[in-house]
C-alpha cells in the first residue's frame, strides 16, 4: 500500500508542476498591460512604467515564475493589483463560501444519482426505468445557469421562500448560510446528478449479471439487500471516477452560478479579477482550482484501492 500511495503522490506532484507552468504561460501570452489598465488609457507612459516596476511586471518571465512558485510554497501569494490587499486573504475569504457550496452540491448530486440510478436498475426495462432515464435526459440538456434562473423565478419571485441572491454570511448561523446556498447548490447538482445517475444505472446492471449476485439471491437475500449491500459497492469504481471529474466541474460551475446568485465566492472573485486584469489573483485562483482537481483525483485513486484491493495489487 505504501508503494501504491508513493507512486500516486509522485504523479500528483508532477501534475501540479505541469499545471503551474501551463497556467503561468497562458496568462503571460494574454494581450494587454495590467499596469496600463489600472492607470487608465490616458495615463502617462512614465507612470505606467513606474507602476509596472512596482508590481514586478518589468522582470523576466522566468524570474516572476520562480517568485510565484516560492510564494506558493511559503503562503505568500502577493498583493492584488485591484484590491491592494493580500491575495491569500481574498482567496480564504471567498473559499469560506465556495467550498461549502461545492460540497453541498456534491452531496445533492451523489444522493440523487444513487437513488435514481439504483432504482432504475432495479426496474430495468420497466416503466419506472424508462421514466427515470427520461428525466435524466432532460436534466443533462438543462444548462445550470438557466436552471438557476428558473429556481429564482419559482422559489424566490413566486413563492418567496428564498432570497433571490446574496449571502447571509456564516455569522448569521449555519442554517441561514445553508439556506442561502440551497438554490445555487441545486442548480449545480441537477445536471451532474443526471449524468451520474445514468453511469450508476449502467454499472449496477453490469454487476447484477455476476455470479455472486445470483448466489446471494439463491440464499434468500432480499432484493434491497442485494442491491445496496453487494451490488452497489462493486459498481462504485466507475461511479467514483465520474464523481471525481464532476467535483472539478462543480468548482468551475461556481463561476457562473455565483454570478447568477450574486454570491461573494471564489468564482465571482475570478470573474472580477479577469475584468480588472488582476493577473496575480487570476493566476493563484486558477492554480488553486487545478490543485483541487488533482488532489480529488488522488483521493479517487486511493478510494479505488480501498474499494477493490485487486487494483492496488495490479498497480504495484
Amino acid at each position: 500500500m505504501s508503494l501504491f500511495l508513493f507512486k500516486r503522490f509522485v504523479t500528483l506532484i508532477a501534475t501540479l508542476i505541469g499545471a503551474s507552468i501551463i497556467v503561468f504561460l497562458v496568462l503571460e501570452i494574454l494581450p494587454g498591460n495590467a499596469a496600463q489598465i489600472l492607470m487608465g488609457p490616458d495615463a502617462a507612459p512614465d507612470a505606467v512604467a513606474a507602476l509596472a516596476a512596482k508590481l514586478g511586471l518589468d522582470q523576466p518571465a522566468w524570474t516572476r515564475y520562480w517568485h510565484w512558485i516560492g510564494g506558493l510554497l511559503t503562503g505568500n501569494l502577493g498583493d492584488s493589483y485591484a484590491y491592494s490587499s493580500p491575495v491569500i486573504d481574498l482567496i480564504l475569504e471567498r473559499l469560506a463560501l465556495t467550498i461549502p457550496l461545492a460540497l453541498l452540491a456534491m452531496t445533492f448530486t451523489t444522493v440523487l444519482a444513487l437513488l435514481v440510478g439504483v432504482t432504475a436498475a432495479a426496474r430495468h426495462n420497466k416503466l419506472g426505468d424508462v421514466g427515470l432515464m427520461g428525466l435524466t435526459q432532460i436534466g443533462i440538456a438543462i444548462p445550470n445557469f438557466w436552471f438557476a434562473i428558473l429556481l429564482i423565478l419559482v422559489f424566490s419571485v413566486q413563492l418567496q421562500w428564498f432570497s433571490a441572491g446574496g449571502f447571509e454570511g456564516w455569522d448569521e448561523g449555519v442554517l441561514a448560510g445553508l439556506k442561502s446556498l440551497l438554490l445555487p447548490a441545486l442548480s449545480l447538482a441537477v445536471v451532474q446528478a443526471a449524468i451520474l445517475a445514468r453511469i450508476t444505472r449502467s454499472a449496477v446492471l453490469e454487476v447484477m449479471r455476476e455470479d455472486f449476485v445470483r448466489t446471494a439471491r439463491a440464499k434468500g437475500v432480499s432484493q434491497r439487500a442485494v442491491l445496496w449491500r453487494h451490488v452497489l459497492r462493486n459498481a462504485l469504481i466507475p461511479v467514483i471516477t465520474v464523481m471525481g471529474m464532476q467535483f472539478s466541474e462543480l468548482l468551475a460551475g461556481t463561476i457562473v452560478v455565483e454570478n447568477v446568485f450574486y454570491l461573494p465566492g471564489l468564482g465571482r472573485l475570478i470573474f472580477q479579477a479577469i475584468s480588472n486584469r488582476d493577473l496575480i489573483v487570476v493566476r493563484n485562483c486558477v492554480m488553486l482550482l487545478a490543485a483541487m482537481v488533482v488532489i480529488v483525483n488522488f483521493v479517487v485513486d486511493v478510494l479505488y484501492a480501498v474499494i477493490d484491493p485487486r487494483i492496488k495489487a495490479h498497480d504495484i
